[in-house]
């Protein structure tokens, strides 16, 4: 009788616990935007824990809206790269006695050129098994056949090949870095030295060589290390868990995806990309998320392509949906400003 008693409280407890909706939104919006985990808690007096344990949630159930959407994308370019990041320690500080996922991990993300959507992305190790895992997830969500360009990490060339076969073009980007001092000098270095070459390789296929570029993606990078605290550098935000390095990184780019407007599209990269038709906000982000339920339908007579490309059905000045009800229009340059 006891133990039921004690069960029931517990119970209660937990569920006296429970965040409302309002302030989960404000949490997802902290963390999406760079915020630690130590300032989420000041700044809305929630616990830490209570603030962890919400991200690994609504991480894994991002991890599992992007599974389900981001599939049948058209892209004609696509670029691979991998951002580094670390759970624990750095691996140089790694010793028998620490768990297999402590040191460095790395997140391979697969971005399409075009609508700057994300694709396939994958938190791991960097070795030939995670980039084969990697490269046969971006050919899963993929039709056609794209152009890929990748840095020189070998393991791409046969992981492509493997994935896509002789669907696609393959190149590669191999950067000539200046040398400056000794061997045991450029292992200790914290970024690598000035950059006075790069040459473009065609691997496979036929790629058009000038467009053998990984700059979008690079770019992204810097996007990834503002948005996400435990990858920025020189910080003691790292990751203690590898979960919730995965979780943190999902909820980024669920939320780079899908609410996120680009600066240069001026739509979200699942708009640009035809996977939905207006702006989420946070909160339906979540509310589809982690209530599994389908995602708002297209009307009709909504157009995918940006409202001012020439073909639209909505005028050039005409406001666009912005999450489910607010409607703000596009600015549209003309003669002497913006209107």
């Amino acid at each position: 009788m006891a133990s039921r008693l004690f069960v029931a409280t517990l119970s209660l407890t937990n569920m006296a616990n429970v965040l409302p909706r309002e302030t989960q939104v404000k949490v997802a919006s902290a963390l999406v935007e760079g915020i630690s985990i130590r300032s989420v808690e000041r700044l809305l007096n929630i616990h830490r824990d209570t603030v962890m344990r919400l991200g690994v949630t609504i991480g894994e159930a991002c991890a599992d809206l992007h599974d389900r959407m981001v599939r049948d994308v058209r892209p004609t370019m696509i670029q691979c790269d991998e951002a580094w990041s670390y759970v624990g320690c750095k691996e140089m500080r790694c010793t028998d006695l620490h768990p297999e996922e402590y040191g460095d991990q790395y997140l391979f993300i697969g971005m399409c050129a075009v609508s700057k959507l994300v694709i396939s992305y994958n938190v791991d190790k960097r070795t030939g098994e995670a980039t084969y895992a990697f490269a046969h997830d971006l050919r899963a969500r993929v039709l056609g056949a794209p152009q890929i360009s990748t840095d020189g990490w070998s393991s791409y060339v046969e992981a492509i090949e493997s994935a896509f076969g002789a669907d696609c073009s393959h190149g590669v980007v191999m950067k000539q870095y200046a040398t400056a001092g000794s061997a045991e000098q450029a292992a200790l270095r914290y970024s690598p030295s000035k950059v006075i070459g790069i040459e473009r390789i065609v691997v496979s296929g036929n790629p058009d060589v000038p467009s053998i570029s990984t700059t979008y993606i690079e770019r992204q990078n810097l996007t990834l290390r503002m948005s996400i605290k435990r990858m920025a550098r020189l910080t003691n935000a790292f990751s203690k868990k590898l979960r919730n390095l995965k979780a943190a990184v999902s909820l980024h780019m669920a939320f780079y995806n899908f609410c996120r407007v680009h600066e240069t599209l001026r739509v979200t990269p699942a708009m640009q990309a035809g996977l939905t038709d207006h702006v989420w906000s946070v909160d339906e982000l979540l509310h589809v998320a982690i209530g599994q339920q389908a995602p708002s339908p297209r009307p009709p007579h909504a157009p995918l392509a940006h409202p001012s490309r020439k073909g639209s059905s909505i005028p050039d000045d005409g406001p666009i949906p912005i999450g489910r009800a607010t409607r703000v229009p596009f600015l549209r340059v003309v003669k002497g400003g913006a209107s």
